[in-house]
Formats: C-alpha cells, sequence, structure tokens
C-alpha cells in the first residue's frame, strides 16, 4: 500500500508543477460544457419564413400573425417581384406558406382549401421540424375559429413526460457529463504515460520493486483524484448554470460516475502504454474515445438510429451507459432499478481495461 501511495503522490506532485496539464485538466472541460451546453440544440428557431398571401383578408392576416407568433418563425424581407421558389432557391427563406384568394370565403363556407407550403429540405431534420411547427400552427388556428367540424371525434391529450417544459439542456448537459469525463481524465493519463517512456523513467519502474499492480494502482488513483475534481466541478457548474438538479439517488450517481471514471483513467492508461508518443496518444483519445463517445453514446442521436453493424459498436462504448445514468439521475429519478444493467457493464469496462493494462505492463517490465 505504501508503494501505491508513493506513487500516487509523485503523479499528483508531477501534475501540479505542469501548467498546461492544469489548463486541460479543469480549464477546457469548463469551456466543452458551455459550448456543448448553449450551442448544442434539436428544436430549429428564427427559420426565416415568407407568406405571400392571395387573399388579403382579416382571416387571412390573423393566421400569419399566429405563424409568427410561435417564436419559431421570423419574416424575412422579400421581395413580390421575386417568385416564392426562387426566394428558397437563393437561400432567403427556408419555408414559404402561400394563401390561395379564396382562403376566408371557402373556409366561412366549411369548405376545404388548400395552403401551399414549401420548405427547403437540404437539411431534412429542420425540413421535418418546420412542417411539424406549420401544421401545429395550421391546427391551433382551426381550433381558434371554430372551425373544427364534427368529424374529428377524438381528440387526443398529451402529456409530456419528466420534461414537460420541453428543456433540451436537461437532454444535451447529462450527456456532456458523459463526454467531458471521457476525454479529459483519458487524455491526462494516457499523457502522463506516455511521458514517462519518453524521459525513461518508466525504467526505473520496470527495475524496480514495485509491482505491476502497484504501479498501475498508484498512477491510477493518482489520476482517478484528479477526474474526481473534474467531476465535480463540471456537475456543481453546470447545475448553476443551466438550473439542472438532481432527481434522482445521489448514491446511484456516485457510484455510477465513479466507475465511469475508473473506465476513463484505464482507457488512457492503456492508450498510453501503447502509444510510442504524446501525439499518437492525443490522437488515439480523440479518434477513439472522443468520435465513439459522441456519435455512438446516444448523446445528441437516438442509439436506435445507429445502422448496423456500427450499432454494435455503441454496446462497448461506456459513455453510452454512463450517460444513461446521469440522465436518469437528472431528468427521470428512476434509481437503481433502471440503471443497474449500467453500473453492471461500467464495472465490467473496469476490470477488463485493467486486466489488458496489467498484462501489458508486465510483459514490459524487467524480470526481479
Amino acid at each position: 500500500m505504501q508503494k501505491i501511495i508513493a506513487q500516487c503522490q509523485k503523479e499528483l506532485a508531477q501534475f501540479r508543477r505542469d501548467r498546461l496539464t492544469l489548463a486541460l485538466a479543469f480549464l477546457l472541460p469548463m469551456i466543452t460544457l458551455l459550448i456543448y451546453g448553449f450551442a448544442l440544440r434539436l428544436e430549429s428557431s428564427n427559420i426565416p419564413l415568407i407568406v405571400q398571401d392571395f387573399d388579403r383578408t382579416n382571416l387571412s392576416s390573423i393566421y400569419i400573425e399566429r405563424l409568427y407568433a410561435t417564436n419559431q418563425f421570423v419574416p424575412t424581407q422579400w421581395t413580390q417581384a421575386d417568385s416564392v421558389s426562387n426566394a428558397i432557391d437563393r437561400g432567403i427563406a427556408k419555408a414559404a406558406v402561400i394563401i390561395p384568394p379564396k382562403f376566408s370565403r371557402d373556409i366561412q363556407a366549411h369548405k376545404s382549401t388548400i395552403v401551399q407550403i414549401l420548405i427547403d429540405a437540404t437539411d431534412v431534420n429542420n425540413a421535418r421540424v418546420i412542417r411539424n411547427g406549420i401544421q401545429n400552427v395550421t391546427n391551433f388556428f382551426i381550433q381558434e375559429q371554430g372551425l373544427v367540424t364534427l368529424t374529428n371525434i377524438i381528440k387526443p391529450q398529451i402529456r409530456i413526460w419528466f420534461n414537460p417544459g420541453r428543456l433540451e439542456s436537461l437532454f444535451f448537459v447529462p450527456g456532456v457529463y458523459g463526454v467531458v469525463l471521457w476525454i479529459y481524465p483519458s487524455l491526462l493519463a494516457a499523457i502522463a504515460m506516455v511521458r514517462e517512456k519518453e524521459r525513461g523513467t518508466i525504467i526505473q519502474a520496470y527495475a524496480s520493486s514495485i509491482s505491476t499492480v502497484e504501479f498501475l494502482l498508484g498512477k491510477g488513483l493518482a489520476y482517478l483524484l484528479i477526474a474526481i475534481t473534474e467531476a465535480v466541478l463540471v456537475i456543481v457548474i453546470a447545475s448553476l448554470i443551466f438550473q439542472i438538479y438532481l432527481v434522482g439517488d445521489i448514491i446511484n450517481l456516485s457510484l455510477g460516475t465513479l466507475l465511469f471514471l475508473i473506465d476513463s483513467v484505464l482507457f488512457g492508461l492503456l492508450l498510453g502504454i501503447r502509444s510510442s508518443d504524446q501525439n499518437s496518444a492525443v490522437q488515439g483519445v480523440s479518434l477513439i474515445g472522443f468520435v465513439t463517445s459522441l456519435m455512438l453514446s446516444g448523446f445528441i442521436y437516438p442509439l436506435s438510429n445507429i445502422p448496423f453493424p456500427i450499432s454494435l459498436v455503441s454496446n462497448i462504448i461506456p459513455a453510452r451507459y454512463y450517460m444513461e445514468i446521469t440522465r436518469d439521475a437528472f431528468v427521470r429519478g428512476i434509481g437503481w432499478r433502471g440503471t443497474w444493467f449500467s453500473l453492471l457493464m461500467l464495472a465490467i469496462f473496469g476490470l477488463i481495461l485493467f486486466r489488458i493494462c496489467h498484462n501489458m505492463l508486465k510483459r514490459m517490465q524487467l524480470p526481479q
């Protein structure tokens, strides 16, 4: 135990002396949190919309006002001499609504009327949002004007569960925890391990009486303590800035965070053992760690949208399971019965990573 603590103290002393590493440990995670927390959005807003009104009546004016009252669409400068389709082609607007000349007369006569809607679908997801937004406004306008006929017998009453205000920060910020706490602890551990190899100091560890397990535990413990500090700072600052509070079991979240940080540090040590220089280690963390935790963890896109066979890779991404724990802790609040499998998977990943690191280091260590 003394050797493990001595190795840990050595690593922490080296860490404190390196200002660049200190910035990498605490400054960059905060910047990443703010960028992802504020910049990423699923719902589009301020969509430029043009309306061509051939009816020019009070009823059509009310309909137009309802379109812009949602704050989802904004009017854009457009000359009547230019065609609507040309305005969309040139990117002046993302959508256009064309109201026919007999719009009011047909509605008041309880006849069907056709409102033409043109949508720029270069961004498919944005086009879907625009279509649903205009459809919802139209349905509201029909109800407001008392134009609902008896054919609409079934009226669904919808209630949004867990997140009634549809705050996107409740979805993204707990996911950011998984990305940030996977990248930076593993990056620090990988750089530390490679630095030992570049400076030749790892030979002293190989030739000393310290065992492979003690060396791994000592170095890993140092960066686990740093990672825990990062996790506390990230979660506390995010809670203050984004007003996200714990609704689940704090013990469940703490255990899941600890297991995830252990996996992250061991993953970094593994890359450090395999890399020949710091550039290779950084590239490994960026390519293997960052890309997979961002794209294959369910952070932005649902896991069900990942096509086969790439979907199989998502099963071995620890960030996927940690995001399920954080989103449960800050959104659903189900607790152990909803996250036990994720906790189990994180524990299994930790054992596997430690075993691989141990075997690789043992082959490199000089025989005693």
